[in-house]
Order: C-alpha cells, then structure tokens, then sequence
C-alpha cells in the first residue's frame, strides 16, 4: 500500500468477543451456558476510529438539514467529530477561533448520503467469479452467514461511491438468491485494512430475506423446495418455528450448545436484528408483513418494492420503509407493474421512501436517482420539496438501518457525516465537492490529495494513481 494509505488506515482488527461462548465452557457446564445473547448484536467491535479533523464553518450555502428542511445562506459548524449547530446567521453560533472557515456561496450542504442497498465488498470490482460472494446459495435459509465475512475493503467502488456520490455510510447486504440470506454490514464509507475498521459502530446487524422468483428460480431448478411462492412461505414459517422453539430453549437456559441460524434468528424475534426484505410485490409485502405479525417480529424495510404504491396505507401503518429505484423496471415479470410514481405516490400516502441503488455504479449517482423520482411525482401532481427529497437519501434511509439517531441529519450532536455539492444536489450537474465523515474531511475535489482512490484501482484512465 502507499504511505497516505497506512497512514488513513484503521487501526489493526482486534476481536474482543462479548459474552461466554459454549466453546469455551466445558462439558460439565454447557447447560448452565447461554451462549447466544451477546451475539444478536456486534460480537466482533467496531475498530472504526474517527479520523483527525478540525473544526470547520461552512458559510453563505443552502442548507438541507435531512428532517425536510431548507435554510438559505445557512451556517454549518462541524466540532470534535460532530455537527456543532446550524443556523441561518452567524450571530447564533460560537465558532472556535481555529475554525477552517469556507464559503458555500452559490453552493449546497446536507448530511452524508446513505446507501441501504449495496452489494460493495460482497461483489467488488473487477466483477469476476473469483469476487462473487454475495450469495451463499447452497440451501434457501442462511441466516448463520455474515455479509462482513466477505466484505473486501480495498473494492474501488467506496472510493467511487464517496467521490462521486456523496455515500458516507452504507449497508452491504448479501444477495437475494435465499430466502432468508443472511446478515447485514453497516459501514462508515472510509479506508481500512480490515472490514471491522469500516464498521458503523453501535450499528444493528440487518438480516437480508428475499421473496418471490429468485428462491424460487434457484432452489426449484434444483429440484427442491421451494419451487413455488407458497413454497417460499411455507418454508420461511417452518423456519421462524424453529427459531421460536430455540429462543424459548435460550431464554429457559436450556441451549446445550450455539447454533448460528437460530442466533440470528433469536435476534430478530429480540427486535435487536432489523430486517430487510427484497420483495417486488404488493401482494407478497402484504404476506409478508402478515408472516410477520404472526412471529412476533417486524419489517424493516422492503427493498426495491416496485409495486409498494399499491400498499401505502398499510406501510404506512407498519412504520415500513420502502426502498426503491427510481424508475428500473420490466426486466423480468415481478417488475413488470413497476411505474416511475412509486416513491411519489408513498410520499403521498405518508410512508417512509428511500432511494437505494443495489449496484456499483448507480450508488454514485443517489441524488440523480432521487430528483427523477421526484420529477415523475410532479408530474403525476405530486409535488414533494426538495428538502424532503433529500430526506430519502438521509434520514429515512438512517432509519431504515436503525442509525438515525446517530447521523442522518444535520442535527448539533450526530456524526459530523456531511457534504459541500457544487449545485443543487438535485441537478444533473452536482458533484460533491467536499465530503466530512465524523468531521474528517476525506474528499476534496479540490485537492489531489484528497482525491482518495483504492490501490485496487484497474488503472485505467481516470480511475486512479497510474504512474
């Protein structure tokens, strides 16, 4: 690696396990053990260390808070890793007499992008076979597999994602082929040797279901169940009773040894595990949220949730968040019914909408995605401000992994996650021009030196340091 690498780098990886595992026990004592509670959440710590800033007064920019709001000729004052205050006048703040002080004249801030969909590290660039780990398709159920187990953290596409699109955190999932996929990573969008130095900390584990023609595409060409939508939820259910049965053996002290599926699972029916679930179709969202109730645990999100339109009351009511593209539709017949209104017509209904990109390429072009759908809407008579748009891309997005109350938005005291964009974020033409995550300027698109670039760049024109 180069000089400026190490030194970016997070610290080395350092595996502090929570709890007692049944390993570890002996024999005689593995009744009285409870191995599984400490691993619903992060048994593996964060490394993640906030790199050095200093404090920085943004001045004179239109301000997107995140929440929906717009402030004209705004301050934003970044401290000690987080956001200090926003105010619409100097006179409001006390700015530390060693602040970097820059003017956002005719210039545009909101807090980091959040990406709730990605496939980084999992399936990183070049995409050959070799990098294929996202889908730990050999049985339908693989709730014991962790997407940070196969995160690569040299892929270029976070350095892409940060220069190009503003991404600050994100939530790298396995893929869909299983109808239970396994664990989530939530990240902070930043050099690391090791993909425990990117995790977010104190972020909750997701777990990746998917429904509909994937499982049942790859595991009924194999000639084994499921091979049908009612298939699918008959083994899903099969699968949530098994869990039911090992959290109420876990909770009586009856374990005699870990089983990893269940713990994921326990952790789920915990409510400490967030689900995340690839569905296109109202009517399976709908099983799906009735599956639900029925084992007492709860939808995060829905993902690409091509036909939620036809859904927003009871998402609404569910508190579920739908997240979606702008406009990707007919590639195969769960999409077929798929309309560019989507996210307008949920933002109608008062449901929670985010833009995701579930692709290397489209998750730098986030606030793209986001103005199309808004366009549509406008069209359709729906007109949504540009504030709460900017909100899919932040504090719904925050939400929908469970970290919002840690970043999201531009409030005094969350992560200092933020982006300068040279235009209206919302224009074809806006490129971020400086980007902070906890305070630490990593982009500048000022700066060569802050132009960070993985040492696994393909070398070619453009992409990197070819000398």
């Amino acid at each position: 690696m180069r000089a400026s690498r190490l030194l970016a780098a997070a610290a080395a990886l350092s595996l502090v396990l929570g709890g007692t595992g049944a390993g570890q026990a002996k024999d005689k004592d593995k009744k009285a053990d409870n191995p599984a509670v400490s691993f619903n959440k992060n048994p593996y710590p964060s490394t993640y260390k906030p790199y050095p800033g200093q404090p920085v007064l943004i001045t004179g920019a239109t301000v997107y808070d995140g929440k929906g709001g717009q402030i004209e000729r705004g301050q934003v004052l970044l401290k000690d890793g987080k956001v200090a205050a926003v105010a619409g006048a100097m006179a409001d703040m006390a700015v530390p007499a060693n602040a970097l002080r820059i003017d956002g004249t005719g210039k545009y801030v909101t807090p980091g992008i959040i990406d709730v969909h990605s496939h980084l590290g999992v399936y990183p660039s070049p995409g050959v076979q070799a990098h294929s780990d996202g889908n730990e398709s050999t049985d339908p159920t693989t709730p014991e597999v962790w997407a940070e187990h196969s995160v690569w953290p040299h892929d270029p596409g976070f350095s892409r994602a940060l220069a190009n699109g503003g991404v600050t955190s994100l939530q790298v999932l396995p893929g869909s082929a299983n109808l239970i996929g396994g664990r989530s990573a939530v990240l902070k969008n930043v050099y690391a040797r090791t993909v425990q130095g990117m995790k977010f900390p104190g972020a909750p584990y997701g777990l990746k279901m998917a429904c509909g023609e994937n499982p049942k595409r790859v595991y009924g060409g194999k000639g084994r169940m499921p091979s049908t939508r009612m298939g699918n939820f008959a083994v899903n259910r099969m699968t949530w009773i098994k869990a039911q049965e090992y959290r109420r053996k876990r909770d009586a002290g009856k374990l005699e040894s870990r089983d990893l599926a269940m713990e994921t699972l326990a952790g789920v029916l915990d409510g400490e595990i967030k689900i995340q679930n690839h569905c296109y179709r109202a009517d399976e969202m709908a099983l799906v949220l009735d599956m639900a109730r029925e084992f007492g645990y709860k939808v995060s999100a829905f993902h690409h949730a091509v036909e939620a339109y036809k859904i927003g009351d009871l998402l609404k009511a569910g508190d579920v968040c739908s997240a979606v593209w702008a406009d990707w539709w007919g590639f195969k017949m769960e999409s077929l019914d798929a309309i560019p209104e989507n996210a307008g017509i949920l933002y109608k209904a008062g449901a929670c909408v985010v833009i995701h990109s579930d692709d290397a390429n489209g998750i730098q072009r986030l606030n793209q995605e986001a103005a199309k759908a808004q366009g549509d809407a406008r069209r359709a008579g729906i007109v949504i401000s540009d504030g709460e748009v900017i909100r899919w891309l932040t504090l719904n997005a925050a939400k929908a992994i469970g970290v919002d109350q840690q970043t999201g938005s531009l409030d005094a005291g969350k992560m200092g996650d933020v982006v300068l964009w040279n235009a209206n974020p919302l224009s074809t033409y806006a490129r971020p021009e400086k980007v902070w995550i906890d305070g630490a300027l990593l982009y500048d698109a000022q700066n060569p030196k802050l132009r960070p670039v993985s040492d696994f760049e393909l070398g070619q024109s453009g992409e990197g340091d070819v000398k």
